[in-house]
């Protein structure tokens, strides 16, 4: 007979029963590293031949005080720079603008127009870095400024590589930074995959973040399939535009989030890379590097407790690990204080360490897909994936991603997966340590970061100075051909070009497609 102990079920957050013991693999370990599906890695290497982008997300305050961080990082060897961007700047609005009050510079870095842009990467060469912008509704405007400011370097556009976020979708179904309705937010989508394949062959054109709907709350399947389904959805957007797969897909890139449970996030990592494989072939994809999943990995924001912050510094680590373990391109680690503010400089350049010690001293980096092979990681891959593909067969069911969200299916999903978790947590069912077990009194670090309300009065100072001294009526007119060449259905991208080397800001460009395609509501 059983002990009670033997006979206790055990799943994992996703729902699927992890066994006691695993004795065998469900299919022959015949797949090599850098191999159509590649479920042991985009490349036959890995680390070996080239560490993983160590890419510190950074931006907050004025773009002098966040241009000083960068070049802090860059001092201590992060290899690529991320741009947080704060609200006003997400939504479209310029900091002088009434709905920017109370949140200019506080998530991220203000950024109103080109003059902004320059301080912000003022010194830093754009052709020698990578940079990454976490930017969706206005990510056409970031990118037009960002190669503006490249062309004003010298810079050859061939060369400027980077990813620009651009992934509106997962913003109406989690994180709500959406301007326009999804037709036209689609298309502008459409427009950047079609004006970069030509004049910025090296950047990546879209992120399909899973990162902000895990931070929402739903599971490793359901990060997998709505992230899929998202990608799958802006593939058909671009080969409905013409566009040949071969190309733009090459330059489709992913971001996940790793959470706590080590080896579920491994096995999440390697199933994604084998079912986008298959999804882009089966939409004819016959280039491999149109068929990889390529990805950055964040660490979990919503797994850091304001509670004995320190303990964030484990969570981080073992996080990390999992994302490197896992094969991602690109990481992110969060700082240990994060849940009480914007990073310290201390705190993120402890994180940074964090993944120069999993780099250098683990050992980890040594061999590819170390865990492939595993009976566990392997079962969990495949089991991964069969749930992941049966909310990815509803949405088909549906239309495709679009629809399920218009819908309310994906964010009911979510809602329902948040709202369970939480109260397995407050039944003590699943223990967080120094929230529900493990707690005690202490003091709150000394060195927590504040954004003083000051410093819209400055953005809205350096705005008033810009439009004093740009030609209003060349701004006036690039604002008019930008209205004619949304309302045509033209490539806005080398208009807005044109618009902001004209010193147009991002308000004034926004508000003229939003007097073209309405808002989202």
């Amino acid at each position: 007979m059983k002990s009670q102990k033997e006979e206790k079920k055990i799943v994992s957050d996703s729902g699927i029963e992890i066994k006691p013991v695993y004795t065998a693999l469900q299919h022959p370990m015949s797949e090599l590293p850098g191999q159509y599906p590649f479920t042991r890695g985009v490349h036959a290497t890995m680390y070996r031949d080239r560490l993983w982008t160590m890419r510190q997300y950074a931006g907050f305050s004025t773009a002098e005080e966040s241009n000083k961080r960068y070049h802090y990082l860059l001092s201590q060897g992060t290899t690529g720079l991320s741009v947080a961007f704060d609200l006003p700047t997400q939504i479209g609005y310029d900091s002088d603008h009434a709905m920017a009050e109370g949140e200019v510079g506080k998530v991220g870095v203000a950024i109103d127009s080109l003059k902004d842009m320059e301080i912000l990467f003022s010194g830093i060469q754009l052709e020698n870095i990578s940079t990454s912008m976490t930017i969706n509704a206005t990510a056409f405007i970031l990118l037009a400024m960002y190669i503006a400011l490249a062309k004003k370097q010298g810079a050859d556009l061939k060369k400027i590589s980077g990813t620009v976020q651009n992934d509106i979708l997962k913003e109406y179904a989690a994180r709500g930074t959406h301007i326009y309705p999804p037709k036209p937010s689609m298309k502008l989508i459409t427009d950047i995959f079609e004006y970069c394949s030509k004049e910025l062959p090296g950047w990546n054109t879209i992120s399909v973040s899973g990162y902000h709907m895990r931070e929402a709350g739903c599971t490793a399947a359901q990060e997998l399939a709505f992230t899929l389904s998202n990608g799958k959805a802006y593939m058909k957007a671009a080969l409905d535009r013409g566009l040949d797969i071969n190309v733009f897909g090459r330059r489709v890139s992913f971001f996940f989030n790793a959470h706590n449970n080590l080896l579920e996030e491994v096995a999440k990592f390697r199933a994604a890379r084998r079912m986008w494989a298959s999804i882009t072939k089966e939409l004819g994809a016959t280039d491999p590097r149109a068929q990889m999943l390529r990805f950055h990995t964040q660490t979990g924001g919503s797994t850091l407790t304001a509670q004995q912050p320190m303990n964030n510094i484990v969570r981080v680590t073992m996080q990390a690990l999992a994302a490197v373990l896992g094969g991602t391109q690109s990481l992110h680690t969060n700082g240990y204080d994060e849940a009480l503010s914007l990073p310290s400089e201390s705190a993120a350049a402890m994180a940074l360490r964090t993944q120069q010690i999993v780099a250098y001293e683990s050992g980890v980096a040594q061999t590819v897909d170390p865990l492939g092979g595993s009976f566990y990681v392997e079962t969990l891959t495949d089991e991964l994936e069969i749930e992941a593909r049966k909310y990815m067969e509803k949405i088909e069911a549906m239309g495709g991603a679009v629809p399920a969200i218009e819908q309310g299916y994906v964010q009911e999903e979510i809602a329902r997966a948040s709202y369970l978790y939480q109260q397995q947590v407050e039944r003590q069912e699943k223990i967080i340590v120094g929230v529900n077990q493990f707690v005690h009194e202490e003091a709150l670090p000394d060195s927590v970061m504040t954004i003083d309300d000051s410093i819209r009065q400055s953005q809205i100072e350096k705005l008033n100075g810009l439009k004093q001294q740009r030609h209003a009526d060349a701004v006036k007119e690039k604002l008019g051909q930008l209205k004619s060449c949304a309302t045509e259905g033209r490539n806005v991208m080398p208009v807005v070009i044109e618009a902001v080397e004209n010193l147009a800001t991002l308000g004034e460009i926004s508000d003229v497609l939003r007097s073209v395609y309405g808002e989202y509501r």
